[in-house]
């Protein structure tokens, strides 16, 4: 079976699935920059004698940055899936089977 014939539980956990992978994909680029602030300016600060200063500088001004990238990674596949270019791949047989046994 293909795509097609999918019932409203299947098409629920490919909704679920595709949220799912909005939040992990703008988790990860939160995880990253601010780690990537944080590894910065515990540099500069080790270069410049300043403990603190610009590891505090960095991961607060990381903040705004993760919070707009979130909001425009969550919008855009929202968008996506609501206009239907971002749909989860047919099913294959064996999820078919799969589907059925549950």
């Amino acid at each position: 079976m293909t795509g097609a014939g999918q019932g409203p539980r299947q098409d629920q956990a490919s909704l679920s699935v595709a949220l799912v992978s909005l939040i992990g994909q703008s988790g990860c680029a939160s995880l990253v920059i601010i780690a990537g602030a944080l590894v910065a300016g515990m540099r500069l600060d080790s270069q410049f004698g300043s403990k603190p200063l610009f590891t505090l500088l960095l991961v607060l001004g990381s903040v705004p940055v993760t919070l707009y990238l979130m909001v425009r990674i969550l919008t855009s596949g929202l968008a996506r899936l609501q206009s239907g270019k971002g749909k989860p791949a047919p099913s294959t047989e064996m999820e078919d089977e799969v589907g059925k046994e549950s």
